[in-house]
């Protein structure tokens, strides 16, 4: 194929012999010069990410969104209905860290929101950093104060090296890990307090806040839920398919966890109880996207002075807390949807009145999807349960040691992996694969374990060449997970409530998210069934924007989509 510089010039060449000849007004020359010179760079990138929205829900309920939200997106934009979180522990600060890094965990080192030292066997929270704090709230030790612990960069991280820092990175979210692991390295991050309901950002970032913020935090817009209900948006027939309350939070105890659903505290006024109840609504969401507004006009985004891009993040952290609540089959969650829906309508709108949609580019999708409930999938004939990881590491324990005459070898478990007492073992002359076997086959036979990977096998490769082998070795750090990588059964989770659900899988309903794009300039629209992963997104990007792919970036460019 002839290169773009080449069919340039030849068209060019071929257009000015018709301009000389008298052919071709100077206007319509220029207009067909045009015609074959690459789109402008957009003006603002928005990357939306809804913490914990399967796929499935988009399908499901498509025929309910209003015309301006999640519709606009899938009718003027690109959607890959088989896209996925392409790793094996679907978490959110797992699968935020994918979104700009184009990165695994393997590489990207976030292997889940939280893990154990395997040197000290500390706790180790994915944004924590001691040397940072809280700018003007309350900082707790292990609290999400900076990116220290991700080993990667991101696209906004290129950008902003491109244009000597002249791009601004802004990302926001209800969850701290939310807005770190999208602002990369050199971006600057706002989240909620969950004791304030403030958005906060941290010392990491800067040393005092702009105007525009300080401005928006003295209207104190997070009081003015209090007291108000969710109730359902739409006619009660609407919601007809999803699962009965009954299923979902069986047991009179849990009677009254049902729509409609008062916020407020028990002090009678807004406080960190309030504050925190809000995140299982609809109203944090409202929240970040009217502070994201409020970023917008404040920081000029899509309308830099430099004349460069800008990037604005924005995670939508409630439907996550509403899933794991009462599960994707509730009506709890498909009303969430449905809301959210229509608050990406106005947001899109404020978009188009501030920058135009014409010189934006958005970017929609999910750090993971969910699985439904045990008790609605037992009710379907599915075989479903929580495990308790407490009890099975105490099995485990006694096991080893009536095999090997050592205490409590298996000393950690940091889910999904279990850390190893190897100086214990091996001062017995006894080698580490002989402990790492015993502990796979015990684990394989109990309850709701499918498989395990040990450290011997990880780290050679020698695993299971299938679709879950290849998911759970890229979601293994050597450096930080664990000993052995225990793979749980379809429907099973790591847990010990007596409702709700949990995400964690590499199982299809934990990995297939959404993945939309819509920019007119740059953009194809329609329906694309080729399978795509999130790690696509950071080369895809970097390609518009014209900077250099993140360091880590392993996905590819999404080329039937673009213009």
């Amino acid at each position: 194929m002839k290169s773009l510089s080449f069919r340039r010039r030849l068209l060019t060449a071929s257009i000015a012999a018709s301009l000389f000849s008298g052919f071709l007004s100077t206007q319509a020359f220029a207009a067909e010069i045009n015609k074959e010179l690459p789109p402008s760079k957009p003006k603002l990138v928005v990357v939306l990410v809804v913490d914990g929205l399967p796929q499935e829900q988009i399908q499901r309920y498509r025929d309910q969104f209003g015309e301006g939200g999640f519709k606009r997106l899938l009718t003027q934009g690109a959607w890959y209905s088989d896209a996925h979180q392409a790793h094996g522990v679907t978490l959110t600060a797992v699968g935020h860290s994918a979104v700009l890094t184009g990165a695994y965990p393997y590489q990207h080192g976030i292997i889940s929101n939280g893990w154990i030292d395997p040197v000290t066997l500390a706790n180790v929270y994915c944004t924590e950093d001691n040397k940072h704090t809280y700018l003007g709230e309350d900082t707790k030790p292990g609290d999400g104060t900076s990116p220290a612990n991700l080993k990667v960069n991101t696209v906004g991280d290129e950008l902003r090296y491109a244009t000597g820092n002249q791009s601004k990175v802004i990302t926001i979210s209800g969850k701290d890990r939310g807005a770190i692991l999208l602002a990369g390295k050199t971006g600057t991050a706002y989240m909620m307090m969950k004791k304030t309901g403030n958005f906060a950002s941290s010392t990491y970032y800067m040393q005092s806040y702009p105007a525009w913020r300080e401005q928006y935090v003295a209207g104190k817009p997070q009081d003015k839920y209090y007291g108000q209900r969710w109730n359902l948006l739409l006619d009660e027939k609407a919601y007809a398919n999803d699962a009965k309350d009954e299923v979902i939070i069986p047991g009179p105890k849990r009677a009254n966890d049902r729509l409609p659903m008062i916020y407020a505290s028990q002090s009678g006024n807004p406080d960190a109880e309030y504050y925190e109840s809000l995140f299982t609504g609809p109203y944090v969401d409202e929240m970040t996207l009217e502070f994201a507004k409020a970023a917008v006009d404040g920081e000029k985004l899509g309308n830099n002075a430099a004349g460069v891009p800008d990037v604005l993040g924005v995670s939508l952290s409630s439907h996550d807390y509403v899933n794991h609540r009462w599960g994707p089959e509730s009506r709890m969650s498909h009303d969430h949807l449905q809301r959210l829906d229509r608050m990406l309508a106005k947001f899109f709108a404020h978009l188009d009145k501030k920058v135009g949609m014409d010189n934006t580019l958005v970017l929609l999708t999910a750090d993971h999807g969910f699985p439904n409930t045990p008790e609605f999938a037992r009710d379907n004939h599915l075989d479903a349960a929580r495990i308790d990881g407490k009890e099975m590491m105490n099995a485990l324990n006694q096991h080893l040691q009536s095999k090997f005459g050592l205490e409590k070898l298996a000393t950690k478990l940091s889910s999904p992996t279990i850390l190893l007492d190897y100086k214990k073992f091996e001062s017995k002359g006894l080698k580490r694969e002989e402990l790492e076997n015993a502990v796979a086959e015990f684990s394989i036979k109990y309850p709701g374990i499918a498989d395990a990977f040990t450290r011997t096998q990880l780290e050679s490769g020698n695993i299971p060449k299938n679709q879950i082998g290849k998911l759970m070795q890229r979601a293994w750090n050597r450096q930080v997970s664990g000993d052995v990588m225990l793979v749980i059964k379809p429907y099973w989770y790591f847990g010990t409530d007596d409702h709700g659900t949990s995400h964690g899988s590499p199982y299809r309903y934990d990995t297939n998210v959404p993945l939309m794009i819509m920019g007119k300039q740059w953009i194809k629209p329609g329906a694309y069934g080729q399978e795509a992963a999130v790690v696509d997104i950071a080369p895809t990007l970097a390609h518009i924007l014209r900077v250099r792919p993140p360091a880590g970036s392993e996905g590819r460019i999404l080329v039937e989509a673009l213009k």
